[in-house]
């Protein structure tokens, strides 16, 4: 019994030993298998000069231009690393509208920048490739310069994005009520919470308000549809109905605009509310 406990003993070493074998030789024939499928991936040729279809648009180009930027997409496609598609002609395939791709091309092969209508579409096609230079490139052209200090302003202004919508919404609601062309409505745009003329700065010095008032006095909702305001920013009353216009025009939708006069809803004292109102014009056909 005790020579059987020994042999017991001496066994035990031998089973672990045949575990221990056996995972490793998993781990080996693994490894071997990964090894035999990587260098295939890495080792992926392309020609100098390559012919791409990109959605349905045919271009040729030099292998190091389109690695030019090893951070890009394209790049990182004929880096050879990855497998990519080819058409019927053996060209390979990018499933992407290839009507800016010649300004890509251009801006990898030069360092062409497009024209200034084409900027922001441009601009998408450089964020899709992931193409950092260009964007940056882009970034302070017009009209994307432009449009980030018009945005910094927007950012000041409460409930823009919700108002804008509402115009849209309470238009069409007309439109639709009225089964007509034209929905009108009124709109207040304000940049002072407080109605104060200079010539009111002058009888009281410093605050230019009244004593017996307090802002609370003055704070009221005009009869309108929509109200935008107030904000600090420089850009006054005119600035803020362009970018209503402007991005009114960017949805489709044609709009005029025209002071109406001013609301004379009494506030307190001598003071009227005096926000200007104006007539807003949709036209959806």
């Amino acid at each position: 019994a005790m020579k059987t406990a020994i042999l017991s003993e001496d066994e035990q070493p031998f089973d672990d030993m045949s575990e221990e074998s056996e995972k490793r030789k998993k781990y080996i024939m693994k490894k071997s298998f990964l090894a035999s499928n990587e260098p295939s991936c890495r080792t992926m040729q392309f020609p100098e000069v390559v012919h791409l279809n990109v959605g349905g648009e045919c271009f040729s180009t030099c292998l190091s231009t389109l690695r030019r930027y090893e951070n890009s997409m394209l790049a990182t496609m004929f880096s050879g690393r990855h497998r990519i598609p080819r058409d019927s002609e053996g060209r390979y395939f990018i499933d992407r509208d290839g009507t800016y791709f010649r300004d890509i091309l251009n801006f990898l092969r030069s360092g062409e920048i497009p024209q200034m209508e084409r900027v922001r579409e441009v601009y998408r096609e450089a964020q899709y490739y992931a193409l950092r230079p260009l964007m940056t490139v882009l970034e302070e052209m017009q009209p994307l310069l432009g449009e980030r200090v018009r945005q910094a302003f927007l950012d000041l202004l409460p409930y823009y994005t919700e108002n804008l919508e509402r115009i849209i919404t309470v238009a069409r609601e007309k439109a639709i009520q009225r089964k007509a062309r034209l929905a009108k409505l009124r709109v207040c745009v304000f940049k002072e919470e407080l109605p104060v003329t200079p010539y009111e700065r002058t009888l009281f010095p410093g605050t230019g308000i009244a004593p017996e008032c307090t802002p609370e006095s003055f704070q009221h909702k005009c009869n309108v549809d929509v109200s935008f305001g107030p904000w600090t920013a420089i850009a006054d009353v005119y600035d803020l109905l362009h970018c209503l216009t402007n991005d009114l025009h960017e949805r489709g939708i044609t709009s005029e605009q025209q002071c109406i006069g001013v609301c004379d809803k009494h506030l307190v004292s001598h003071y009227y509310c005096k926000r200007p109102i104006y007539e807003f014009k949709i036209t959806w056909w």
